[in-house]
């Protein structure tokens, strides 16, 4: 997995028992590699500047080599079962959505089918495209005694919200696959990095240091208040164009760094507790590593907040996703749902294969 932070690709080792929605799952291992001279490159990709087929070629099969490598490292003497590419988002505007990678490649390093191309089955017939982790956080998440909601600050922020369980002979499991709910929220870590990059002269703000140490600006946090809100539709996915990265440019030259950061934990908070509303809520993500944005949420909530445990499917948690959803492909099992995504029911069977 590759987020719309372009900070790094992703890897998760899970092992699964059982088959389809009665599959349980667990996260073995999850490794990180930077992206290194891939960053600078797909950005301008994503930010839709001008870039020949022969560029975007090479970007596509260079990224498909650094998750090879990733993989042999993650994996070692170890033979996967299949492996589940979710490729580096660049364009995502329903019903078109661009997901980037040449799996070809990665099915021949590793030896073993591969998934991708995971969206567009549910773009095809009539939905968002996203968010399609509610299912995956089901198999890892789900049968708890309350409900919660669980919270990934990426690029975006997208939020599934899990009901309760009833403890067995009772639990109904088709029943609360029905019950799932998902959500994008609002532009997230494209918010806090562009106003590192613009104010702090750093790609991001490691632990959210500097917010930590800002005051918010009031008619900047108004601003962007009003921006985060004019995204926030249901049944909408978040794309290209939603970023919000022009509020940074409103208010750069205006408010210094660290309050600008401070006014951006804030206003994205204050939108994330709205949509948890009193659901317990678990952080994951890289911007749960960020103390003021995970601070901003607590204060704007009446939900007791906290990080997703384990530390490392919090870490990890995108990457393990897409190998769940891969094995519900393989299953013939639909991975996206109605009441996330809007697609026409029956749901598709997504994924486009190739084998090693």
């Amino acid at each position: 997995m590759t987020g719309t932070s372009l900070d790094a690709i992703d890897a998760a080792l899970v092992a699964i028992e059982g088959t389809g929605l009665s599959m349980s799952a667990r996260l073995v291992e999850g490794r990180s590699a930077p992206l290194g001279d891939l960053a600078a490159p797909l950005r301008r990709l994503a930010e839709q500047h001008p870039t020949t087929a022969a560029q975007i070629a090479d970007l596509s099969h260079r990224l498909a080599l650094a998750h090879a490598d990733l993989l042999r490292a993650l994996l070692g003497e170890r033979r996967p079962a299949l492996v589940a590419l979710h490729g580096q988002t660049v364009f995502h505007r329903p019903p078109l959505s661009w997901q980037l990678m040449t799996p070809a490649p990665v099915a021949h390093a590793v030896r073993a089918p591969v998934v991708f191309d995971l969206r567009a089955a549910d773009l095809a017939a009539g939905g968002q495209g996203a968010p399609i982790t509610p299912l995956a956080d089901w198999v890892f998440l789900g049968g708890g005694p309350s409900p919660v909601a669980v919270v990934n600050l990426g690029g975006f922020c997208n939020v599934t919200l899990l009901p309760a369980s009833r403890p067995p002979p009772a639990r109904d499991p088709a029943g609360e696959i029905e019950s799932i709910r998902g959500l994008d929220v609002c532009p997230c870590n494209h918010i806090l990095d562009a106003v590192a990059r613009a104010t702090l002269g750093a790609a991001f703000d490691e632990d959210g240091r500097h917010a930590s140490t800002g005051s918010v600006h009031d008619e900047a946090l108004t601003d962007l208040e009003g921006v985060l809100a004019s995204r926030a539709r249901p049944n909408r996915s978040l794309g290209t164009g939603d970023e919000a990265l022009d509020w940074v440019s409103r208010w750069r030259a205006h408010v210094p760094g660290p309050d600008l950061a401070a006014t951006a934990c804030a206003a994205i908070g204050s939108a994330i507790a709205e949509a948890i509303a009193d659901r317990r809520a678990l952080l994951a993500g890289g911007g749960a590593r960020n103390r003021a944005l995970a601070a901003a949420i607590a204060s704007a909530s009446t939900a007791t907040v906290e990080p997703l445990q384990p530390a490392d499917l919090a870490q990890f948690r995108e990457a393990a996703s897409m190998a769940v959803l891969g094995a519900l492909c393989q299953d013939r099992v639909p991975i996206t749902l109605q009441a996330v995504t809007g697609v026409r029911a029956p749901a598709p069977v997504a994924g486009a294969w190739v084998l090693p």
